[in-house]
């Protein structure tokens, strides 16, 4: 059976993203990225605007999940403002395939509105986006991103 549960310590998120970057990015975290993201945890953990969970089978780690909560200017699309970035899905190999990344994406929607978030957004791989799809998340064709500077 598989158990989530919401994670705030600092070394587990760590070392989870530090898994994530490796697994996902297929690089080593660098140094400088892993300084910036414990300021990272450690401010907005304690503010309430990171949410991390941690899913388990039988009392073994298998597959994390994030949103960090901000807010934009209102729009028609989204008139409270309030928005949800979903990141860090992730389940661990032996794990694929029994529906973990679901359930965990689900909990994070349901916080998401919870929270009153009218827009929840995400980033994804090839893998991936056929959960995306299943969960009731769209394709955005409109959408742009920069890359003019590196860290």
């Amino acid at each position: 059976m598989v158990s989530i549960r919401q994670v705030t310590a600092i070394p587990t998120l760590m070392h989870w993203r530090a898994e994530v970057i490796r697994n996902v990015f297929g690089i080593e975290p660098h140094p400088r990225m892993l300084v910036a993201t414990r300021q990272y945890y450690r401010s907005h953990i304690a503010d309430g605007s990171h949410l991390a969970l941690v899913a388990d089978i039988d009392g073994e780690d298998c597959a994390c999940g994030a949103a960090c909560f901000t807010d934009e200017l209102p729009s028609p699309d989204n008139p409270t403002g309030r928005c949800a970035y979903l990141m860090n899905i992730y389940v661990r190999e032996p794990f694929r395939n029994r529906g973990i990344a679901g359930q965990i994406v689900r909990r994070l929607i349901d916080e998401a509105l919870k929270r009153d978030c009218a827009k929840i957004y995400l980033e994804t791989t090839s893998e991936g986006k056929s959960l995306y799809l299943s969960s009731g998340f769209v394709e955005m064709p409109d959408m742009m991103k920069y890359y003019g500077t590196e860290i």
